[in-house]
This record gives C-alpha cells, structure tokens and sequence, in this order.
C-alpha cells in the first residue's frame, strides 16, 4: 500500500492534472499532450508528489543536468525518453528549465478493448526504474518528435468518430518505435550491460557457495536485480536481448551448470545437493534438472563412470 504525506496530490483524471499544473483543459478527456516549450507549468506546487492514475511519457529533446522524474533522477543529458505506469508517485519539479520538450498523459480508458490495451504488457519500459529511460540519437528524435507532432495534429482536430482509433493507432507507433531503440541500446551498449551480467555471474556464484552451508532458498529475479541495481523487468528485457534468456531462464541455466559440476565432481547424494542448491524438497530439482537435460540427476551422473 502507497504511503501518502499531506504534500501528496491524487489526480485521477487528467483534466484535474492539467489544472494544477496551469495547463488548458485537455481536447479529449482521456489523452493530453502538453509542450512545455510553448507553455510553462504552474510552479505552485513544486516539490510535491503527485499521484496519476494514467500512463505518462516524457520527451525531452535536449537538456542538461538531471530531472526529478518518479521518485529517482534522470539525467537527461543526451535528451531522451522516460515512462511512468499509472498510480506511480511523480515529484514537481521547481526549475522552469526542466520542462523542455513534451509530455504526454493517455488513461488506461483509451485503450481499453484496443489491439494496443490487450497488448500493454509486452511494453515492459513502463515497469523500468527511471534511471534506465530511453536515450536517443538524433535520428530517432527526429522520429519520436514526428509521432508527438502528428498526436498534437490529431488533438487539434474536434473530436469525431475516427478519433480515438487515429490516436490509438499513433500511441501504438510511439511504443513500438521505443520498443525499438531500447533494443537499440541493449545492443549498443554491450561493454556496460556485458559487466553487468558478469557481475550477475559472480553474484550467483558467490549466492550457491553460501548455500553449501546454510541454505539461504533458491536466488530471486527480485533478488538478483535488488543486487544489481536495476528493475527487475530490465533486468530480464536486457537479458533477452544478449542472451535470449529471461531473467528466470538465466537462473534456472545457471544453476542446473552449477548443479553438474557437483553431480560429476562430489559423492554427496542427490538430495545433499538440492538441499545444497536452495531447493525445498529433492523432487523439484529433479524436475528442473530432467527439463534442461533430458537426464535424471543420478542418470546425468551414471554417464560420468
């Protein structure tokens, strides 16, 4: 459950939003676009924590130093893209100069019974950490900027029949697009990501040697990205890009090697070594251990005499 202090402001609709913020009433109930290079917000209620219930994007096309955005920063240096899910907590900032560039609010309404809400959650971004938002080259500003520029065409237009389908159509665009140049950045920035899996690697290393004497349960996605520093949807997105392997997957990999070196180098029983491992009960990593393998674990350790 969310704590809330006195300074936490609730919105949900995004008209009580713009409000706030000193911004014209949206065009459409349900969608607003604001550019804070044409309209500055309302600093009232700077440093207060506002609590949407709507998704939230930001664009920032260039700025120096960072922005509070959620409750982390952004450094937003080489401009970029950030994502919120609704009923996320998002701190105002004070300084005029961080509101470059757009924002966008769509409620979960818009795209209810749509292709694009029946497939929100292969969007994994809106579950990221802010400090791992979307930095972009010049090219895909200039493509993101065309999709903001075209919904703000859109928005200008009166509401008609077609609308809500064009707009939907639009925010699907802008996702897909991000979708895109994240796995841009995956590939992009291999060296850093690379240490980070190495980092992974010794963690879990380090996590089943403790188990040889006091079994502290099988490792966690949670647990694992809690160590790395990262949101744990990142954590298995980064790892499909490199690996092909979700977070879980690269778990369960490591630790049916890790399992093998034990089974073909030690006399303990099969039991002693799932114990060993952080499994409960023996009859799990069996299971586990048949379904990477095709072996039982005593048959796996038959073929080595």
């Amino acid at each position: 459950m969310k704590a809330f202090t006195p300074q936490t402001l609730v919105f949900k609709s995004i008209s009580a939003l713009m409000t706030a913020l000193g911004q014209p009433l949206p065009l459409h109930p349900l969608i607003a676009l604001v550019h804070y290079d044409q309209a500055k917000p309302n600093l009232e209620h700077a440093g207060k924590n506002f609590l949407i219930d709507f998704y939230k994007i930001s664009f920032k096309k260039d700025f120096k130093g960072q922005v509070k955005y959620g409750q982390g920063y952004y450094d937003f240096e080489e401009g970029g893209l950030a994502f919120l899910a609704p009923n996320q907590l998002v701190t105002m900032s004070g300084e005029e100069r961080n509101y470059e560039g757009y924002t966008l609010y769509f409620h979960a309404d818009l795209i209810r019974n749509t292709h694009l809400g029946k497939n929100m959650q292969q969007y994994g971004f809106f579950s990221y950490a802010v400090s791992e938002a979307l930095f972009l080259s010049e090219k895909e500003k200039e493509v993101i900027l065309a999709i903001f520029k075209s919904i703000a065409t859109e928005l200008d237009h009166h509401i008609d029949a077609f609308s809500q389908d064009v707009m939907v159509s639009q925010l699907e665009l802008l996702l897909n697009h991000s979708n895109r140049f994240y796995n841009r950045q995956f590939m992009t920035r291999k060296a850093v990501y690379h240490d980070l899996i190495d980092n992974l690697k010794k963690y879990l290393d380090a996590r089943l040697e403790q188990n040889r004497s006091s079994s502290g349960g099988l490792p966690t996605v949670q647990e694992v990205a809690d160590h790395l520093h990262v949101s744990a949807r990142y954590l298995t997105d980064l790892l499909k890009s490199l690996t092909g392997q979700s977070t879980q997957q690269y778990l369960h990999s490591h630790l049916i090697e890790n399992a093998k070196d034990r089974l073909s180098t030690s006399r303990l029983s099969i039991a002693e070594i799932a114990y060993q491992l952080g499994f409960e009960h023996p009859q799990s990593f069996n299971r586990l251990f048949k379904r990477f393998t095709s072996l039982s674990p005593n048959a796996y350790r038959q073929s080595f005499n």
